[in-house]
Formats: structure tokens, sequence, C-alpha cells
């Protein structure tokens, strides 16, 4: 079967990699354009670029796909499917009618649930204790298709976002194998989404990272978690600002004001609004991360310590 691999990030690259080793003709993959990162702004290639460069594999990076030319070249390659792994653009209708099996998606969710760009993290964010990967036939609308196979995990209560991916993104490549060879044989038996318990998964941005310290410590431990490593969680401590990177929640530990930092065996506490959060790394501004306790060993400060509660 001819296929046209699209996608972009790392986490694409083992479903691109499972393609290539059981055999299928990958004819191209398709990914964004090359960015700038890092200080000197040099031109980084996207992972999944890499990925196919390493094996021989012809690499397509539009700018757009609404100028005909794209879909011109795809035309060209005459896929039979092409499988589309957190590309990072909306198919237009010709690109879903191309191939004549159509596009097959690996989505990081249970559908219906968490629909759209951020579902590991929001998942977490919002303290699911199960999520998994949906392969499904791809249609017009955000990620509305006909089921064609879940797989599930459980998510640890200390997991953060990305274990969760790289934990979704192999569970992704076996679901995606799984899933072409029920095509091939036949047996696939594709499902409507319910209309039931559809819920979406938005973008993230840095206006989640604010820690509101008068909430639940284990919404904020979830909060803390899923946003890490990117956009993380922020707090203002004795005036400067604090990226709290790992938690633990601490029930166990009688609870103060909240915000109210304390030390206590040679472990740092945070009051919240029921009962404590335990800090196990931090990140002051400007600085790399750190064990909390090395951080405040800097501060020339003898009295109480609290972050700044909203």
């Amino acid at each position: 079967m001819q296929i046209v691999f699209m996608g972009t990030p790392v986490f694409a690259v083992p479903c691109f990699e499972r393609l290539i080793a059981e055999g299928h003709r990958v004819a191209a993959a398709v990914c964004q354009p090359d960015k700038p990162k890092g200080r000197g702004l040099q031109m980084l290639a996207p992972p999944v670029k890499q990925a196919a460069l390493a094996h021989g594999v012809e690499v397509l990076q539009p700018p757009t796909l609404r100028d005909g030319e794209a879909l011109e070249q795809l035309r060209a390659l005459a896929p039979e499917l092409m499988v589309v792994v957190a590309y990072g653009k909306i198919l237009p209708p010709e690109f879903l009618a191309l191939p004549r099996c159509g596009c097959i998606n690996v989505h990081a969710s249970l559908l219906p649930k968490y629909r759209g760009a951020a579902p590991m993290q929001w998942a977490i964010l919002n303290g699911e204790t199960e999520t998994g990967v949906t392969a499904m036939q791809m249609d017009a609308g955000l990620d509305t298709g006909d089921m064609l196979l879940q797989r599930k995990i459980v998510i640890p209560p200390d997991m953060d976002a990305a274990q969760l991916h790289d934990e979704l993104s192999a569970l992704g490549a076996d679901t995606l194998a799984e899933t072409l060879r029920l095509l091939e044989t036949g047996r696939l038996q594709p499902q409507k989404q319910p209309d039931a318990a559809v819920s979406y998964a938005p973008m993230l941005s840095r206006a989640l990272s604010w820690l509101d310290w008068n909430a639940s410590a284990r919404k904020l431990h979830d909060t803390v978690r899923g946003l890490y490593p990117w956009p993380g969680a922020e707090g203002m401590l004795d005036g400067k600002r604090i990226k709290i990177r790992k938690t633990r929640h601490a029930p166990e530990v009688l609870a103060g004001a909240p915000g109210m930092l304390e030390q206590r065996d040679g472990h740092v506490f945070v009051s919240c609004g029921d009962s404590v959060l335990e800090l196990l790394e931090i990140q002051p501004e400007g600085k790399r991360a750190m064990p909390p306790q090395a951080y405040l060993r800097g501060l020339r400060t003898n009295g109480s310590l609290r972050f700044q509660v909203k």
C-alpha cells in the first residue's frame, strides 16, 4: 500500500518509524516548515523530517495547503492511504478525498473526549486517571471522524505531561500498526463517535501558569504536572517569580494559610486550600532547576515565606 505520512513533532516519529519497520511503502513525509530555534535562531528541521531523511524518504514541507501546489504534489505520489499524526494543520476536504483508503489519524485521547490540540495535557489538568489513543478515519470536522481502534492506559497520580507524551507516542505506533493490519485484512469496523462525553482540549497558553494557592492541593498538583514542561506552573515568592516543576500531594501534612511555605524534616511544603503540596523541584527566574531546599538556603531572610495569593 502506497502511504503518505503527515506529521511534524517528536510525538509522530514512532508512528513513522513503525511504518518503515513493518515494510510499508512510504512515498513521502509531509511536515511543517523548518523553524528558527534557540538563542542563535538557527533553522531546525522538525523531528519527522529528520527521521524521514535518515530513511531516505522524500520530505515535503509546504508553507500552506491552500494554494493548490501541495495537493498536486501529493496527487503525483498517488497515495492509497494518508496517515496523519500531529501534523499541525487542518487538512482541506480535497486532501481527505485524495487517497483511495482515506486518511487515518492517530489522536492522543479516548475520543470523543479531548478533541483538539492538547489532549494529553488537559487529561492531566482535569485529573483523569486513564487516557489512551484513538485511530480514526478523518473527516472535515475537528477530530470527529469514525473511530477505528482505541487503546487505553492508566495515568498514575504523579505522571506529568512529558511522561504521558512518551507513553502515548509509543502506544500510538502500536495502535497504528494494528489498525493497518485490520485495514489490509478487511477487518476494520468503524464506529461513529457518540455525542455524549464530547470535550475539547484547546491549545495551552501562559495564562494557565499562575497557581492559585486557594485551590485544592490535588488540583494544584495536577496543574503542575499537566503544564510540564511547557508552559510550566508559576508562583511569586519573596517578590520573585518561581517556576514550580515537580510536586507531590501531601495530605498527611497539616496545612496552614494558603501559600504559606514551611520546611520540615528536610522537606519543603506549601499550604493550599485544603491540604499541602510538597515542592520537589523549582526553577527561579533566570536560573537552572534545583531542589527547593537549595534555593531557600540562598535567601537572606529569617522570616516566614508565603507565595503570593490571589
